[in-house]
């Protein structure tokens, strides 16, 4: 029997506010399916029931499957659902969450379109990462040598802080376990935090291909975001994990990033410093401006005016 139009899409008042979200759940080797209104994780231990409505992403690693009736669940909630590799490495495919508005994509678009604009955003968030650094009429290659030393220093100072040997940065993207302790961990913490960020970025409505630091890949902008808080909570994070030993230290790494991560409410931050980079203040989102709880879509007339859709012009001059 069809279920098409026989359940409504959740209005943007019923959902969770991102912000508000757990941060990740990450599952591996089990069957994710569906209980009332909640998701249930089923493996050799038993099965584990998850609030769909309170997960920012749900993070799926080698051995899971997933019914129909789990992915709508997600879909009604607004839940970013991203496909991933072993430990977290590799990013296969994501679904999107529920968007409401375009005003967030149409305000990063706008920024983006304008290599000036474009530039002035790629400052804001080098200043965003790094306060005591004066990025005004920085170039490019000034912003990128900025943050090349920053991250080399922030490196050394968690190796002598947790007393980790320390080399240098090596990544086989074939390999993950070639890697020594501290570099699985980065990795993987680098991981989770791109999941974060591409959760907050598709609520958001915006789009993960448009970038103003990453440029050419399709999520430019989540690896953007994802940068933000690199050397305040990955990379310390990392090195935390690695102390303990090389074993499971991707796990390890997921387990410890869940507390900072909560503790510093990132979701909701994440959310109001894309909106501040962008110079977003919501006001023509019908969800956050006058409270209504209906989606809103216009059309756009001469001067950039915004006309009511559903009425046929056919017979009138739209000025």
């Amino acid at each position: 029997m069809s279920t098409v139009s026989r359940r409504g899409a959740s209005s943007p008042h019923e959902l969770t506010r991102i912000g508000e979200r757990l941060s990740f759940v990450y599952l591996e080797r089990c069957t994710v399916h569906r209980d009332s209104n909640a998701i249930t994780a089923e493996d050799a231990n038993g099965v584990t029931h998850l609030p769909s409505a309170t997960i920012g992403t749900l993070l799926l690693g080698p051995g899971t499957r997933v019914t129909h009736q789990a992915m709508a669940l997600l879909g009604e909630s607004g839940t970013g659902v991203v496909w991933v590799g072993e430990h977290g490495v590799r990013y296969y495919a994501g679904g999107r969450a529920l968007t409401r508005s375009s005003g967030l994509v149409e305000a990063q678009a706008t920024a983006w379109a304008n290599r000036r604009t474009r530039l002035d955003v790629a400052r804001a968030m080098y200043r965003l990462r790094f306060p005591d650094e004066d990025t005004a009429g920085r170039t490019r290659k000034e912003l990128l040598g900025m943050e090349g030393q920053r991250v080399r220093d922030c490196y050394r100072r968690e190796s002598r802080r947790m007393d980790v040997p320390w080399r240098r940065r090596e990544f086989n993207r074939d390999d993950f376990s070639a890697g020594d302790a501290p570099n699985q961990a980065i990795t993987a913490a680098a991981q989770c935090m791109y999941g974060v960020s591409h959760s907050v970025v598709a609520a958001l409505g915006c789009s993960p291909g448009l970038g103003f630091v990453h440029s050419g890949h399709e999520r430019s902008f989540v690896m953007d975001v994802a940068d933000f808080y690199r050397t305040e909570i990955a990379i310390p994070v990392a090195f935390d994990a690695a102390a303990e030993g090389e074993e499971d230290v991707a796990t390890r790494t997921r387990r410890m990033l869940r507390d900072p991560i909560n503790q510093i409410g990132l979701l909701d931050r994440c959310v109001q410093d894309i909106k501040g980079l962008l110079d977003y203040d919501g006001t023509r989102d019908t969800s956050e401006s006058n409270g209504a709880s209906q989606d809103r879509v216009t059309l756009l007339s001469d001067g950039d005016r915004h006309v009511e859709s559903g009425h046929n012009y056919g017979d009138e001059i739209v000025w």
